[in-house]
C-alpha cells in the first residue's frame, strides 16, 4: 500500500477516474460522457480538424478518440469526410445536431462542475486546474 501513495501517476488516475465518474453521470442526462462533451466543445471552438490534430490537441491515443467518434458520428453529432485520395485522413465536423446536444449539455457539465467544486473547494479546485494544465503545457 506504501507504494501506492508514492504513485503519482496512480493517483492521478484515480482522481481522473473519479471526477469522470461525476461528469459522466450528469452529461448521461444528454446521452454524452465527458469525453464526448469535450471534443464537441472543441470542434465548436476551433471548427473541422482533422483526427490526428483532434488526438493531438486533446492528448489522446488515435485507438481511445475512434472509439469516441464513433457514436457520434452514428447518432449524427459529427460528420467526416475524407481528405483528398487517402480514406484514412479525415476531417471532422459538427453538425448541428452535435451542436444542439452540446447546448443541450452545458447546463448538465455546468451542474457537474458545481458538484465537483463544492466537494473539493473553489480555490482548491482552481489551483488544481492550474496545475494540471501546466502538466501538458510543459510536456514533461
Amino acid at each position: 500500500m506504501e507504494a501506492l501513495l508514492d504513485d503519482d501517476c496512480f493517483a492521478i488516475r484515480q482522481a481522473a477516474r473519479h471526477v469522470s465518474q461525476i461528469y459522466d453521470r450528469h452529461l448521461s442526462n444528454v446521452g454524452l460522457t465527458i469525453t464526448q462533451f469535450s471534443l464537441l466543445g472543441r470542434l465548436k471552438r476551433t471548427g473541422p480538424m482533422t483526427m490526428k490534430q483532434i488526438a493531438e490537441a486533446m492528448r489522446m491515443q488515435r485507438t481511445t478518440l475512434v472509439r469516441t467518434i464513433q457514436p457520434l458520428r452514428r447518432d449524427g453529432l459529427v460528420s467526416s469526410e475524407a481528405l483528398g485520395a487517402d480514406a484514412r485522413a479525415l476531417l471532422i465536423s459538427l453538425t448541428a445536431e452535435g451542436e444542439a446536444r452540446l447546448v443541450a449539455g452545458r447546463a448538465h457539465w455546468h451542474t457537474a462542475q458545481a458538484e465537483f467544486e463544492h466537494r473539493f473547494g473553489e480555490e482548491r479546485a482552481a489551483a488544481l486546474r492550474t496545475e494540471l494544465f501546466a502538466i501538458t503545457q510543459d510536456s514533461l
